[in-house]
């Protein structure tokens, strides 16, 4: 191959031609694919692979079977950029290898397209035709007869094909909308080489480096028409292929091109650098086939990198649909598995444990009930022909979804296109071929319109478009044909034509317009994305090296400026590869050049600012439509009416006499030695070619002086980029049983390295939090994020759990498998009652009484799970049960305890599995036992609507109390999801169990008596609370009397709750806990505030008002934060640390105590004193010293503090004060009140004069620090305020 050949390659329109077909000096070989993939399924249904051969070889029709291609021909020998692949590309050429036909089969040629991706992520394209030729070899006649007479030996009373073959034929199964066609194939119950002709399918193909899908069709379309047509073409067809090949180049981008095939012109266009890449695939069918609601719900699986498998009998429309989807994705890219057209024998490859796209050829008459899948938890499954989608189950809808689908629709609206889509699978597929067009220009199946819907284009449009058009058709030299056709006049043709160029500029003008509407939803999402990204790297080498543990975006921060509805998409779409990859890009575009969707994307953010159009709509989630639509389509139409570069024509070559022969509808073999290599000459182009070069070396050279080895940065790229990815594409060409060992070893290492970072992931985000809030109320993460990041868990688990199954069961792996384990267990149970106690939790408390063992086993938690009616799925359940298992710190243990059983695992486990894997399990198991370390709330505040059961213990404290109480005690419990309302209990059991709905994280318990019996009084340790499924136990600490006439006679108590460790050693407990929430003040705090015997331990002035400050921030915290993420207000108001313990020690400051009174006095004792003082005064009318407002303050206090003490609870003095101060903060009235108290004389009586609250330098910043609560709306629980009427 010439040096001139290979230097232009990079800049030429195609890489290679191809010719497939049977070889007819080996003769009739089966496909050794075929027969690997009959192996694989015979091995996944636990069959012999002997009764997969003879299903192999009898079962089917000799016409009906598979037989291996070969490629016959391809030119040039080898690119050194774009190397030849021959089996990947034979095999996607022929997907289901040769296709034999007899006279009276439909034998129209086929058209579709594939495309390969390479280990660096860069794609060819491959158009293919498909036609058949008679073949003439007598020995290939002779084995296809002798297989027929072996066919009906063995099946001398079958008349026609079995239809149950996995491996039908390419044609069979392409015209299934053909039932003519498909009567024929039934009728042929055989073939006879005496009466009749046998037909094989033989392939075309052109690999080019851009999808240029109208242009390549187009080409191929017009060399079969030469080799069928009567009439020789005007040049051997070796001048075509050379000039496509050799001289045809490259549109420049933003430019157009002609070049000419065999009978007519043929024009491309290519978008600038400044517009939308390059997309030649037809959205108009897309939407035909899917429907935009299918379409927008698929759209968004992919961009959140779920499992997509497409499904249809035609190759093209996988291809279109997945190609379309795909184009949509602008800015973004699909960084995963991507196959379009599955060949039959890489099916394993559904097994992959990784997001991927995949397109898989449908059998005829197969019904999707009928087709195993590996797994289908986490699987988006498109039926095409059917107009068809299954989704994932709860996975959130794209933001703005209902205005999206409208403005589509309008797009679509203006082009005849109805929006719900219109299948194409009944008899007017058929029909679509009496078209006035020619071969494939009117296949329905190529993206052309029904003659019905380019009517109402027509109408829609007017004459104007038409009479463009034909302006279009004179410029770009279409004229009427000097060479007669088959099948009509010329004027016939040139309408055909006419009106194919008018069918293509409105293909190309809605693509771009769709296209426009989806780039500009990503615009207006993502306008401030670059405010967010993270540049901490100072140089790119330094960035790549450190890649894995740099964090390069806020998210948090992102999300917080985002508008609510947007939320549940973003949390879950910036944690996906495609987004990873794009901040990626734009840190790399400091250092070296933009990447081109990246550049578009920007200068496109750039030109919305300059028109100012995000900034008074941030944090809106007002939608805004795309104002580009018209502009958008104007370039490409003036492209296509001025072209800007013509190619040489296709002259006569060097060809010896007698060369280039040409016979009536066989493909002639074409001459080596003239399409081996390009012309000598350097042309335009190619000169641009060296241009171009010499500015790469420049810049390479560059680079280099910059200190940093251009291989090496090629290395580090690599790894940077394939961060997070598995496997980007399985490989085609080799696939012995020891490759796909192989492939199946790189699933495992890389759901482990998954496994890594997600769990790492949740700590590092968790523990973050825990540290900003350190002793600030709750630790928690944000219940967005931390929400996401467990989805992402269940469905990495998931993926685990389908990797290498024998026989699925199910839509769960995981399920199924813990269902299995559940009955083998069940049936020991049964046998010998013995069951597991995991860490039975015991409660002690001084008096010895402690709350019951709860039984902790894996089974108990599934029957937890089971017995929750609200979860209807395999999936839901799985998902539930990893929830419920992180909650209570036993996933690890119970996944351990699960695959422990590993005679059940290797049932349901072929040998490479990732379960079976013994090292990579254990680190497995260890990543998932480090999330111990933090709590996790995930299956609590999800299932909130179901029912709980409860158990309460209250424990007395015996040495000072009876333990014994003749009242008759009661209880309610409240948590942040509702409360569990009053349940009394019985005498003397101071236990209860109650079923209510699920109220959350606990926060209070109230607890009281009604002070009957002779032995009423009664001293309560704490009440203990526990979540009967979750495990979690609650301490309620009291510490308190309950009873007339002692401590502050009160017949009930508001107690806050803290959450114990399910940790028995407490150590340890210490070392791996999340900080306690605040609880109730404890006994000790109440002594040392009201008695003598604590006056040593009285806080001083300065603590009380740090205290003070302290409470009060974390309120003011507790509002910055988004709403469901605050916790519980109500222990940060009355909470050990809460802003009424503060203000209680602040009044009790200085406060004259029982050494004067000889009895407690209670900081209520002075309020109502300064109550019955104001109402005194206001009864006399001493007026002259205040104002009216003074009075109305004090009118409003004194009114409060009445309604407070003619409530009909029965609380205590210090239970007021809590009422009194939690209502003042509530209504703002706080610092209106202490002035009121300070003014009040008295004050001098009651309290000594240090007191705090006779010092005006401290009283003045008190108020101020209370104001700043004023601007918040603060809701109080109903337990503090139930029965107070104000």
């Amino acid at each position: 191959m010439s040096a001139t050949g290979s230097g232009m390659a990079p800049c030429r329109f195609a890489h290679y031609f191809v010719i497939c077909g049977i070889d007819t000096e080996t003769g009739l070989e089966p496909d050794e694919l075929a027969a690997l993939y009959q192996w694989l399924e015979a091995d996944r249904h636990g069959r012999s692979q002997d009764a997969a051969n003879a299903g192999e070889n009898f079962e089917q029709s000799p016409l009906r079977r598979t037989f291996k291609s070969k490629v016959l021909a391809h030119f040039p020998e080898t690119i050194e950029w774009n190397p030849f692949d021959q089996d990947a590309v034979n095999m996607l050429c022929m997907p289901k290898g040769l296709s034999f036909r007899t006279q009276v089969d439909n034998r129209e040629p086929q058209f579709h397209s594939y495309l390969i991706t390479r280990e660096d992520g860069s794609r060819t394209y491959g158009f293919v035709l498909t036609f058949y030729e008679e073949v003439t070899s007598k020995q290939i006649c002779t084995a296809m007869q002798t297989l027929y007479q072996m066919h009906h030996a063995e099946h001398s009373g079958s008349v026609c094909a079995s239809s149950s073959c996995s491996m039908d034929s390419l044609a069979s199964s392409m015209d299934e909308g053909d039932a003519t066609s498909l009567n024929k194939l039934h009728c042929c119950s055989s073939y006879d080489m005496s009466r009749d002709t046998l037909y094989v399918s033989k392939a075309l193909c052109l690999i080019t480096p851009l999808p240029f899908m109208q242009a390549c069709r187009k080409f191929l379309t017009q060399l079969h028409r030469a080799v069928s047509s009567q009439q020789p073409p005007p040049l051997p067809l070796e001048s075509y292929i050379h000039n496509i090949l050799y001289e045809v180049p490259l549109p420049a981008p933003g430019r157009s091109l002609k070049f000419h095939g065999v009978y007519e012109p043929i024009v491309c266009q290519r978008p600038s650098p400044s517009e939308l890449p390059l997309a030649d695939y037809s959205l108009k069918q897309v939407f035909e086939l899917l429907g935009v609601e299918n379409l927008v719900q698929v759209f968004t699986c992919i961009l959140l990198e779920m499992q997509i498998l497409l499904y249809s009998q035609d190759y093209q429309r996988l291809m279109t649909v997945a190609e379309g989807i795909t184009t949509l994705l602008f800015p973004f890219q699909w960084q995963h598995v991507y196959v379009p057209i599955l060949p039959a024998s890489l099916l394993h490859f559904l097994d992959a444990p990784v997001p991927y796209l995949m397109g898989l050829q449908s059998k005829a008459g197969t019904d999707r009930s009928k087709l195993e899948l590996p797994q289908e938890a986490n699987l988006c499954f498109v039926d095409i022909d059917n107009h068809f989608i299954e989704l994932p189950e709860d996975f959130p809808q794209f933001p703005n979804k209902l205005e999206f689908i409208q403005e589509i629709s309008a797009v679509l609206l203006q082009f005849g296109i109805p929006p719900e889509g219109s299948l194409h699978c009944s008899e007017s597929a058929t029909q679509l071929k009496s078209l006035a067009l020619h071969d494939l220009v009117n296949d329905k199946k190529n993206g052309n319109l029904p003659g019905d819907a380019l009517a109402v284009f027509e109408l829609l449009q007017g004459n104007a478009t038409v009479e463009r058009l034909q302006a279009l058709a004179k410029r770009t030299g279409v004229t009427v044909g000097r060479v007669q056709t088959l099948g009509g006049s010329t004027v016939k043709e040139k309408d055909g034509r006419l009106q194919c160029e008018e069918e293509e500029l409105r293909d190309a003008t809605l693509n771009v317009q769709v296209r426009e509407v989806f780039a500009n939803r990503f615009s207006h999402m993502f306008a401030d994305y670059e405010a967010f990204v993270i540049q901490s790297a100072m140089d790119l080498e330094s960035w790549l090296t450190n890649r894995e543990q740099m964090h390069n975006f806020d998210k948090a921060s992102f999300l917080s400026d985002q508008p609510e509805p947007y939320l549940p998409f973003l949390s879950h779409f910036i944690e996906t590869q495609m987004f990873a990859t794009f901040i990626d890009n734009k840190i790399m575009s400091q250092w070296e050049d933009k990447e081109p969707l990246l550049r578009v994307f920007d200068s496109r953010i750039e030109k919305m600012r300059l028109y100012n159009v995000r900034i008074p709509n941030l944090r809106s989630s007002n939608y805004q439509k795309s104002t580009i639509l018209k502009e958008s389509a104007q370039s490409i139409e003036q492209r296509l009416m001025k072209i800007d570069h013509t190619a040489i024509h296709p002259h006569l070559l060097d060809m010896k006499i007698g060369q280039g022969k040409y016979e009536q509808g066989f493909f002639p073999k074409l001459q080596a030695d003239v399409l081996a290599a390009g012309p000598t000459n350097n042309n335009r182009w190619a000169s641009r070619t060296g241009t171009a070069q010499r500015r790469k070396d420049r810049l390479r050279q560059h680079s280099e002086h910059l200190g940093l080895d251009n291989d090496l940065r090629e290395k580090y790229m690599q790894e940077a980029r394939s961060l997070g990815k598995n496997l980007r594409q399985p490989k085609l060409s080799d696939l012995s049983p020891a490759v796909i060992a192989q492939t199946n070893w790189k699933f495992v290492e890389g759901l482990l390295k998954e496994c890594r970072m997600k769990t790492k992931r949740m700590l590092v985000e968790k523990m973050g939090h825990e540290a900003v809030e350190l002793g600030h109320g709750e630790a928690n993460i944000t219940g967005l994020e931390e929400n996401t990041l467990i989805a992402s868990l269940c469905d990495l688990m998931e993926r685990i759990w389908s990797h290498g199954l024998q026989v699925k069961q199910g839509k769960s792996a995981l399920w199924s498998h813990l269902l299995q384990y559940q009955e083998r267990e069940e049936k020991l149970e049964q046998t010998a009652i013995s069951p597991v106690l995991l860490g039975p939790e015991r409660r002690k408390s001084e008096t010895g009484l402690t709350m019951p063992f709860l039984r902790v086993s894996l089974i108990q938690d599934m029957r937890h799970i089971q017995n929750v009616s609200e979860i209807k799925t395999d999936v839901g359940r799985a998902r539930g049960w990893i929830r419920l298992s992180l909650e209570k710190k036993l996933l690890s243990q119970h996944l351990k305890q699960l695959l422990s059983n590993q005679a059940l695992t290797k049932k349901l486990y072929k040998r490479y599995a990732f379960l079976r894997c013994e090292e990579e399990k254990e680190q497995f198991l260890y990543h998932l036992l480090t999330l111990n370390t933090v709590d996790y709330f995930c299956f609590t505040s999800v299932f909130t609507t179901i029912m709980i059961p409860y158990r309460a213990v209250i424990i007395p404290i015996k040495k000072l109390s009876n333990a014994i109480t003749t009242s008759n005690p009661w209880v309610s419990v409240s948590g942040e999801l509702g409360d569990s309302g009053v349940m009394q209990i019985p005498k003397n059991v101071l236990e209860i169990t109650f079923d209510c709905q699920n109220l959350g994280k606990l926060t209070t318990a109230q607890i009281g008596h009604d002070n009957s019996g002779l032995l009423a009084k009664w001293l309560v340790d704490c009440v203990m609370v526990r979540n009967e499924i979750t495990g979690h136990t609650y301490k309620f600490p009291c510490g308190r009397w309950l009873g007339k006439g002692v401590d502050d006679g009160s017949l009930e108590r508001i107690l806050i709750g803290e959450l114990l460790m399910p940790c028995a050693d407490e150590d340890l407990s210490k070392q791996c806990r999340t900080p306690p929430l605040q609880r109730s003040p404890t006994q000790t705090r109440r002594l040392s505030i009201t008695s003598l015997a604590g006056r040593n331990n009285k806080p001083n002035a300065g603590q009380i008002q740090e205290a003070i400050g302290e409470a009060v921030n974390n309120i003011v915290k507790h509002f910055h934060k988004p709403e469901k993420e605050r916790g519980s207000l109500t222990i940060l108001l009355c909470g050990e640390n809460g802003l009424v313990s503060a203000l209680e020690q602040f009044f009790h400051h200085g406060f004259k105590s029982s050494r004067i009174f000889q009895k407690n006095v209670f900081v209520w004792d002075f309020i109502e004193k300064a109550v019955a003082y104001f109402e005194m005064t206001d009864q006399i009318g001493d007026t002259e010293e205040e104002t009216e407002s003074f009075r109305s303050m004090y009118k409003v206090f004194c009114h409060y503090v009445n309604a407070i003490n003619v409530t009909p609870r029965n609380i205590g003095k210090d239970g007021k004060f809590q009422f009194l101060v939690c209502l003042g903060a509530r209504d703002h009235l706080l610092p209106q009140w202490i002035p009121l108290l300070v003014e009040c004389p008295l004050i001098t009586r009651m309290y000594e004069e240090c007191a705090l609250l006779r010092d005006h330098l401290t009283v003045n910043p008190l108020i101020r620090v209370l104001q700043t609560i004023h601007e918040f709306n603060i809701t109080l629980e109903s337990s503090l305020v139930k029965g107070i009427t104000l």
